[in-house]
């Protein structure tokens, strides 16, 4: 009989310990689930707050492609640069300023945003009244040498003080510094050498 309760008692408490553990895991895998339950509701809120995949998605990739094939077959071919001083040259005469080119630095490639250029910088040296400087300044930037940048200006007054303005500004004579740099396509060996 003592063997008996001894024997019940241990079958009590092995199945008090068997509870134990498996009610201590099923309150944990519980509080598992009621966790992933709220991540479940909160990823399918986010879900739909992003927008549906446009339908015409393939259209509009094929067409910023082409754009940008447009831009890059937009930028010259690497530019002769005797024409580049030519064309300032003569436009500098047509407006009626004198331009002489001071220095020139040999075509060079520039890295920028990630693509190559083929850059061509010169200094020039322009004299003439402020109003014809200006104009020619405008027509140089938006003329024929659609890459041409200018990258520093200084303008000096000859006679008087600087005022630009009114009548005065078609009288006064200015001395400017131009650095100019023209862009264009880097050279096809150099191209396809990273190719």
């Amino acid at each position: 009989m003592k063997t008996r309760k001894l024997l019940i008692i241990i079958l009590v408490v092995a199945l008090l310990a068997v509870y134990y553990i498996l009610g201590t895991d099923y309150l944990k895998q519980r509080r598992e689930h009621e966790a992933l339950a709220s991540q479940v509701t909160e990823a399918t809120r986010t879900l739909a707050q992003i927008p549906p995949r446009p339908a015409d998605l393939e259209q509009r990739l094929i067409a910023a492609r082409t754009g940008l094939e447009t831009v890059n077959n937009t930028l010259p071919d690497k530019l002769n640069s005797t024409r580049i001083i030519n064309t300032i040259l003569r436009l500098a005469d047509e407006v009626g300023v004198k331009a002489i080119p001071l220095a020139t630095q040999p075509w060079t490639t520039e890295r920028v945003n990630g693509e190559d250029y083929s850059v061509f910088r010169l200094h020039v040296a322009v004299t003439g009244p402020f109003t014809r400087l200006s104009s020619f300044l405008s027509q140089l930037e938006n003329g024929e040498l659609e890459t041409l940048v200018m990258e520093y200006v200084t303008i000096d007054s000859i006679t008087a003080p600087f005022g630009g303005e009114g009548v005065y500004a078609s009288m006064l004579q200015v001395n400017a510094g131009l650095e100019i740099a023209v862009y264009s396509r880097p050279p096809a060996t150099e191209i396809e050498g990273k190719g």
